[in-house]
């Protein structure tokens, strides 16, 4: 009988072909077998979940914003994975800007790798950006392990990372098919949000009229039509114009390589629910109206939007304006790294919708997303990452209990389902305040499986 590290016996798991009663084995940080649940076997360690729990395999958020180095303050390495791991994901792929320096340059990738060492209690992988002068530097990036290329289509308020114009798109969509990889676009349309005016106002109402649906379908559909002409993999971030599903619907249909992810702001928030002067609950594109939020719900349901990821974005206290309530001025960004697997299930829950579905849009998809074989499914083969999650409990969402570095959150005092109790990673249980034992990851240029390039000490 093989010699395994970690047994467990779950009543309930959630396998890629549903939930049902299950022990895992473990070895070498490793799934090695999956048997009966009463199943014998040889473990240096065991654990018994009981009905009320259920094993979900680690989350993979592969949209995440952490700001170091350069904007530590804001968030860093250590408080954000400490976040994700309390809310029951194991890997995160960090975005390339709000860091100093951008992650559009072999050093300032090198740079994110040494701000990140020894700080990690998750796995983290990185993206690469793609702005107007680093076309050259793609495949460069692309050969040091990053998972695919972010741009904007629009402002993004700094000069470090500015948007890229429609044309500019096609020629790094030219690249990334050439290199195999992958193009992940906030869309929303520079040339429509120039006419809009300049914004100084406390009603919530004024800050989504400025930013209408309209602005967000224009880019979607330059998207599309530059992905269907280049053949590149293409991916839409952060959708929150339910108009614009059909169209990616009728895109997928026609087989265009696209993808298309929302958030839990945008499934769980409603503009009529902001209050004015609200500005925990800004950010871009803006939370929609509830028939709006309704729509997404269905695209969530009937595929054409994949996976559900937090778009984790964090500020300052001070950058939210909360005196002033200036939705014109205040940061754009909600963090919910710790949150939003109790978000989506309790919405998901209430629209019948089951754990297996949820596991699929917050696991399985973002690990597909990325080229991450090994991650998001409870499978021989896989990690040893796990979520032991309580679908029934039920508490309030308290700011100051959140891990990520500034309690801003604009859940503050909502009723919430489902409470992670604990998380493994490669097999052992995440200590959110010991030794961090996350690893850094890359994508190996040259396999499909990505690499771990080193673990943190």
């Amino acid at each position: 009988m093989t010699s395994l590290d970690l047994i467990i016996r779950a009543p309930r798991a959630v396998l890629p072909d549903g939930e049902r009663a299950v022990s895992v084995g473990v070895a070498g940080g490793r799934i090695v077998s999956i048997g009966a649940l009463d199943a014998p076997a040889n473990a240096k360690e065991t654990a018994r979940l009981d009905l009320d729990t259920v094993l979900l395999p680690g989350l993979v958020d592969s949209h995440v914003h952490i700001c170091e180095p350069g904007n530590t303050k804001w968030e860093g390495f250590l408080t954000a994975t400490r976040a994700a791991a309390a809310g029951g994901i194991t890997t995160l792929i960090d975005m390339p800007l709000d860091s100093v320096p951008t992650t559009v340059t072999l050093d300032a990738l090198a740079a994110k790798r040494a701000a990140a060492e020894g700080q990690c209690h998750v796995d983290v992988g990185f993206w690469g950006g793609a702005i107007p002068s680093n076309l050259a530097d793609l495949p460069k990036l692309h050969a040091e392990g990053v998972f695919g290329f972010k741009s904007f289509l629009c402002d993004t308020g700094t000069g470090d990372f500015p948007g890229i114009t429609p044309q500019h798109m096609r020629k790094v969509m030219d690249v990334v098919a050439g290199l195999g990889s992958l193009f992940i676009v906030h869309a929303e349309s520079a040339e429509a949000m120039a006419s809009m005016p300049d914004l100084h106002t406390r009603r919530y109402v004024d800050y989504l009229a400025s930013r209408p649906k309209g602005i967000e379908n224009l880019a979607i559909a330059e998207v599309i039509e530059a992905a269907r002409a280049s053949g590149a993999r293409a991916h839409i971030l952060h959708l929150s114009s339910a108009d614009a599903l059909p169209m990616l619907a009728s895109a997928i249909a026609d087989g265009v390589k696209l993808s298309v992810e929302t958030c839990p702001h945008y499934l769980t928030l409603s503009a009529e629910a902001i209050g004015d002067g609200e500005t925990a609950a800004k950010v871009g594109p803006p939370v929609r109206e509830a028939a709006n939020r309704e729509k997404l719900w269905a695209g969530v349901a009937e595929g054409t939007l994949s996976m559900i990821v937090s778009d984790h974005s964090p500020c300052t206290p001070a950058m939210k304006e909360p005196v002033s309530g200036d939705f014109g001025t205040a940061w754009g960004g909600i963090s919910s790294l710790q949150l939003g697997l109790s978000l989506v299930w309790s919405e998901a829950h209430q629209r019948g919708l089951s754990l297996v579905e949820v596991v699929r849009w917050m696991a399985e998809r973002p690990a597909a997303l990325a080229g991450l074989s090994h991650k998001g499914r409870i499978a021989p083969g896989c990690d040893a990452d796990f979520a032991v999650f309580s679908p029934d409990a039920e508490f309030v969402v308290d700011a100051a209990s959140l891990h990520h570095r500034h309690p801003i959150t604009p859940y503050a005092g909502r009723p919430l389902r489902g409470v992670v109790q604990e998380t493994f990673l490669r097999g052992h249980r995440i200590d959110l305040f010991g030794r961090p034992r996350g690893a850094l990851i890359a994508k190996d240029a040259s396999a499909a499986q990505p690499q771990e390039l080193r673990r943190s000490a």
